[in-house]
């Protein structure tokens, strides 16, 4: 069964978590991209703040992940996503 989990984290929180558990999240998770992870570890690098203060927050890269199911489709490689859900009408 997932744990279901309010976000900010706590150190509590995490503690509590191991490899491979099923999450349900909820709350403010901000999503980016390798290109936006490079730019906030050089941003800070040089001493800048970031556009939003990260201490306690959930960063989640949100890149495309290959698989290659057993067997593979006809076509070869699939494209994985995260699918994700605010329960915002304006999504």
């Amino acid at each position: 069964m997932a744990k279901k989990i309010k976000l900010p984290l706590t150190e509590d929180m995490i503690t509590e978590l191991k490899a491979g558990d099923d999450v349900l999240l909820s709350g403010v998770l901000y999503a980016a991209r390798d290109a936006a992870h490079k730019r906030m570890v050089e941003a800070l690098e040089r001493g800048e703040p970031l556009p939003f203060d990260i201490k306690g927050q959930t960063i989640y890269y949100t890149g495309p992940a290959s698989a290659q199911p057993d067997p593979p489709p006809a076509a070869g490689w699939m494209l994985i996503l995260p699918a994700c859900s605010s329960g915002d009408s304006r999504e």
